[in-house]
């Protein structure tokens, strides 16, 4: 069938159609869209600025706060004005550009929490031959395959999609634009599209976390021969890189490993994945992490420090 786009623009349902819920939904998201960009820029300003953190592992987190910026970005800055907007419409190109960011800045996440946990089982299981396996060279090389890779996922979804024809209803029952809810709104038969990206979307995550808690299993069996010390700082780190990996990929993996339908918890889970656990990440490696805490200190002296002088 010949691609036909006679829809021009999407509506959003939203979040709610009260205004009172929207109001301090739009207080709240707003508050934590600001607590996360500032969280992140934290972490990229600490670990650009501080010489103690100049290992791969910090080289890594400060990419991936990168990453989280500009991944919340591309959802809740437009979930905020819309909560106040009467008519919450998007063209058919700025929902293809944003379905095409979500799914680039997620898949470089994807690749980089793959990429640290490379570098923690280096650092674990191989010490002695950590600063050749890990140089800079293969850091920045490493950084730039997620790139790659991310790009690579996020053409062949919107490729998928922007094959489909869209001939109306035009009504997106979500708060931004994404994969599954278009497909709804094809007016042609979806289901191998559906497959292809279950494969490219849900299958590939699965892998991904597969592979992921095996690392740290292998990591953990690898610890049973340290030092009780070695053990809690190795286990610190580990733990909140767990952490961090399961709130991203489990909702992944419950949106994007089914068939292609929608159902009515999706909003919700979809708020988690785009609003809530980029939040929580900075929280998650600052409290988790001493040397990132003393790193932060140092710059808030130094900051305090200046505006004094």
């Amino acid at each position: 069938m010949a691609k036909t786009h006679n829809v021009t623009e999407f509506i959003f349902l939203g979040l709610s159609s009260n205004p009172e819920v929207q109001k301090v939904c739009f207080v709240m998201f707003l508050l934590l869209y600001t607590a996360t960009v500032l969280g992140h820029f934290l972490i990229v300003l600490t670990v650009r600025s501080s010489r103690t953190l100049g290992s791969p592992m910090y080289f890594f987190l400060s990419y991936l706060s990168f990453v989280e910026i500009c991944y919340a970005s591309t959802t809740v800055p437009r979930l905020i004005s819309d909560l106040l907007a009467e008519r919450k419409a998007i063209s058919l190109w700025g929902c293809m550009s944003q379905v095409f960011f979500i799914h680039f800045f997620g898949g470089i996440e994807m690749f980089l929490l793959t990429v640290m946990a490379y570098d923690r089982y280096v650092a674990i299981c191989k010490p002695l031959s950590y600063t050749t396996i890990m140089s800079r060279q293969a850091c920045a090389l490493l950084v730039g395959a997620a790139w790659v890779g991310g790009f690579v996922h996020s053409l062949a979804q919107i490729l998928l999609i922007f094959h489909l024809p869209f001939c109306g209803p035009n009504v997106i029952d979500h708060y931004f634009c994404d994969v599954l809810p278009l497909l709804k709104l094809a007016c042609s038969d979806t289901v191998l599209i559906g497959l292809l990206i279950i494969a490219n979307g849900g299958t590939l995550s699965v892998i991904s976390f597969v592979v992921l808690l095996a690392s740290y299993v292998v990591i953990l069996l690898h610890l049973r021969t340290r030092s009780s010390a070695g053990r809690r700082k190795a286990l610190s780190t580990c733990g909140a890189h767990v952490t961090v990996v399961t709130l991203f990929f489990g909702p992944c993996i419950f949106i994007y490993l089914r068939p292609s339908t929608t159902l009515s918890v999706d909003k919700t889970v979809a708020i988690f994945y785009t609003v809530i656990t980029p939040l929580l990440n900075p929280v998650i490696y600052s409290l988790r992490n001493a040397e990132v805490k003393k790193a932060m200190r140092r710059l808030w002296v130094r900051a305090i420090k200046l505006e004094e002088r």
